[in-house]
């Protein structure tokens, strides 16, 4: 039920009284909702002149008035409301919220994330160690990522000090052996997907790894699972796959012989990060490796027999892929790079060659237009090129030729001319 009656509520909602409800709501939720302070209001009309005089008793006149938030509180007792400033407010729209105090809990809490983590640390056996003061120093200063709140923030840390106590604490892996980053988060989160690579807790622990071990943290997938393994921890090398052809590294170990084999029947080969461990990517230097962004161009050149060999991105390029082609980069191979003629297609084609100096592989401006050209005359339908524009580094005039014929071709479209090239000897 309503404290105040009806006829007065009505009257209080005008719209003669509204600037001076907004203000007073305001003034009172940033001064700990007490009736104190003062509140101005300028370029008032003839209806807000009027209902102010009512409400304060006394005849305003200027455009402008200046009211004491104690004398009006002391009129709304006084009047037919029968209630305080705060009271009419809450009456007339939502509570009020104390923003000062909501700032000093937001604060306490904020506190409290960093004086549970000082706490667990103490009580770990790791406490006599040098680094996880480092780790604290260096974790407050960067503070919680946004949207954590505090009690998530407390569990995620306290988590954090649990796994690192397993990684390096008296029973590290010296004692406890080699185990799979799932099987780690499972047994100390309970959730094989609570240390996944991109999450808080994963950063946390990283973070704590790379301390101790006196090394810089990795901004990169490889050098982050380098990191795990400083600790005997594996994380998954066998999901993330990059499919190849046609490789054939010199050698005597069993990956070498097994890519030679599948490469002397023409099959494709998907190679893993754990493959890569292991494997001795040694080719003449020299080789072209010819470099795609789809798989079908793979399965393609084995349907054909071709004899060059052959890396495809899957799109975008993971990172073990990023990681093949560095190995082989560092024997001497040359690249030669083809990709879709739409701008992600763009984009990846620019990062393939600044990062190899490869070859643009049947990508210029004229390529585009004669398929663009030879795609119309067979009837293909076109698929419209939508997006921001991305200048090719190797041609300038491509972008603006994709942009004025407004066609996206991918790879399939010259799919014919790719597996040509690939069947040539070089």
């Amino acid at each position: 039920m309503s404290g105040l009656p009806a006829a007065t509520r009505d009257w209080l909602k005008g719209p003669g009284l509204t600037r001076l409800w907004q203000g007073a709501r305001k003034r009172l939720e940033s001064n700990g909702v007490q009736a104190t302070g003062s509140l101005r209001l300028t370029a008032m009309n003839a209806q807000e002149r009027n209902d102010l005089s009512l409400l304060l008793g006394k005849p305003l006149t200027g455009a402008a008035v200046t009211i004491r938030l104690d004398v009006l509180d002391a009129r709304l007792h006084a009047s037919a409301a029968g209630l305080g400033l705060r009271q009419t407010l809450e009456e007339l729209g939502p509570p009020l919220t104390d923003r000062r105090a909501a700032r000093a809990d937001v604060a306490a809490r904020r506190k409290q994330v960093w004086s549970s983590l000082a706490s667990s640390l103490d009580a770990s056996p790791l406490a006599d160690q040098e680094w996880p003061r480092q780790w604290y120093d260096l974790l407050r200063r960067s503070g919680v990522p946004r949207g954590v709140t505090p009690e998530a923030a407390i569990w995620a840390l306290q988590q954090a000090v649990q796994v690192l106590t397993v990684l390096l604490g008296p029973d590290g892996p010296e004692r406890n052996g080699t185990r799979g980053r799932g099987e780690l988060a499972a047994m100390t989160t309970g959730s094989a997907h609570g240390l996944d690579d991109g999450t808080w807790l994963a950063r946390l622990v990283q973070r704590g790894v790379a301390l101790a071990h006196g090394t810089e943290f990795p901004d990169d997938a490889a050098g982050r699972r380098a990191l795990w393994r400083l600790v005997s921890v594996t994380p998954d090398e066998v999901s993330s796959t990059v499919l190849t052809y046609g490789l054939r590294p010199d050698g005597e170990g069993w990956r070498e012989r097994a890519l030679r084999e599948r490469a002397d029947h023409h099959a494709e080969v998907h190679v893993t990060p754990r493959d890569l461990h292991g494997l001795r990517l040694q080719l003449p230097a020299g080789t072209l490796i010819h470099i795609c962004e789809n798989p079908r161009v793979v399965e393609a050149a084995a349907d054909a027999a071709c004899v060059q060999p052959v890396v495809c991105t899957s799109g975008s390029a993971a990172t073990v892929v990023f990681t093949l082609l560095d190995a082989l980069a560092a024997t001497g191979c040359q690249f030669a790079y083809h990709g879709d003629f739409d701008w992600p297609g763009i984009t990846l084609a620019n990062r393939v060659i600044r990062r190899y100096e490869a070859l643009p592989w049947r990508m210029d401006t004229a390529e585009y237009e004669r398929l663009a050209a030879r795609s119309q005359a067979e009837g293909i339908p076109q698929l419209a090129l939508d997006g921001q524009p991305v200048d090719a580094d190797w041609d300038p005039d491509l972008a603006p030729a994709m942009t004025v014929l407004g066609v996206a071709l991918h790879e399939e479209a010259t799919l014919d001319l790719l597996v040509a090239d690939l069947s040539c000897q070089v």
